[in-house]
């Protein structure tokens, strides 16, 4: 069977718009520069379960949070993660319509993979791997031999999808095909000839 696996943000979903991530840092009572950059400079490890909920906003603001505003916070980011884009949602459901096995591959905290679980768009993909329920991350090649064991595929029958390149040249050294996604026409162009 062949596989196609879509990494989560900024594929099948739209980049996370300005607006709600200085609506996470004026919720936190931080300047959204610094806001940003602890972010960022956190992420993987929180992606990987390195860090806790509360571990991680407390790295990403430099003071201590507690349970309550972690959980805020962490539900203003899942929603600012949760703009569906169209194009390559309707594209993921032909391609499921039409016999293709489908997957999703994501850096996502588990909190966050709790969160997108309830997307109808997510919940309908069978298979679903998040970083932070198995303590992996892209562009790391475990993470991929993980979704191939867990799909029951050979690397040779997956085709990731994804928008950063290394996560993308990943895949390639995991024997897996890959494609760096730009628009969900161009993606549907590379998938159905």
């Amino acid at each position: 069977m062949r596989w196609i696996a879509f990494d989560y943000g900024n594929v099948l979903s739209l980049p996370q718009p300005d607006a709600d991530f200085e609506a996470m840092a004026r919720a936190a009572g931080a300047d959204p520069e610094a806001f940003r950059a602890g972010y960022w400079k956190h992420r993987l490890d929180f992606d990987r379960a390195a860090l806790t909920a509360g571990g991680y906003w407390s790295a990403v603001l430099g003071r201590a949070v507690g349970g309550g505003e972690a959980e805020r916070l962490t539900a203003m980011d899942v929603a600012s993660w949760s703009h569906p884009d169209e194009g390559t949602v309707a594209l993921l459901g032909e391609l499921a319509a039409g016999g293709a096995g489908v997957a999703l591959l994501s850096n996502a905290p588990a909190v966050m993979a709790d969160g997108l679980d309830r997307l109808p768009w997510i919940a309908a993909i069978p298979h679903r791997v998040y970083s932070g329920r198995i303590g992996l991350v892209k562009p790391d090649r475990e993470i991929y031999d993980h979704l191939a064991r867990e799909l029951g595929a050979d690397p040779a029958d997956v085709v990731f999808v994804d928008d950063r390149p290394e996560n993308v040249a990943s895949a390639l050294r995991a024997g897996m095909a890959g494609i760096r996604f730009t628009t969900a026409t161009a993606l549907r162009d590379a998938l159905i000839p």
